[in-house]
């Protein structure tokens, strides 16, 4: 399962600062992600060897009226790809998530961001390889990169998921097919 979502859309939420004045309303819940609306970046996966690279490509930007942030990404140029929306749900009282990928199976996931470092937890729904559940964190390094893992809850027992290192990467595109 290509279950990295998670590890791109974290990058946001530990990244300070907020939207100007001048720029288009973002719900404030959603502030943390202010600084990466409209950059891409791209991961490099701990499985990925020069022989068999993994990479992710992921976007952000703001979406419906500033009320969301839309997050594409796709892994080794569309092999793999999915679509999140990001929001503030009052009565979770926190950041909450759904994912679509085109492997047909869909997550929902609430978050949490404390002291630099994230911690997520999604419950997935639909094929996914016996997958029901992921926990992932990540941490914010000085150099602007971000050193993320998960574990999935597989035939209800808890396994080493995928582990990564993201960059921003202008150029990089989201490939979906």
């Amino acid at each position: 399962m290509r279950h990295l979502f998670a590890f791109a859309l974290i990058a946001l939420l530990l990244a300070p600062g907020f939207a100007h004045a001048d720029e288009p309303f973002l719900d404030p819940h959603l502030a943390p992600l202010a600084p990466f609306l409209g950059k891409t970046y791209r991961g490099e996966m701990a499985e990925s060897t020069p022989e068999k690279p993994v990479f992710d490509v992921t976007h952000y930007e703001r979406t419906l009226n500033g009320m969301a942030v839309r997050n594409l990404h796709s892994i080794n140029d569309g092999d793999y790809c999915g679509e999140s929306l990001v929001f503030w749900d009052p009565a979770a009282e926190s950041l909450v998530y759904y994912y679509f990928t085109s492997a047909g199976f869909y997550t929902h996931g609430t978050m949490t961001v404390e002291e630099g470092k994230y911690v997520a937890h999604e419950m997935v729904t639909g094929g996914a390889g016996g997958i029901t559940e992921v926990r992932s964190s990540g941490e914010l390094h000085p150099d602007g990169s971000l050193h993320t893992r998960s574990e999935y809850l597989k035939d209800g027992q808890w396994v080493p998921g995928h582990a990564g290192v993201y960059r921003e990467a202008p150029d990089a595109k989201v490939v979906m097919r």
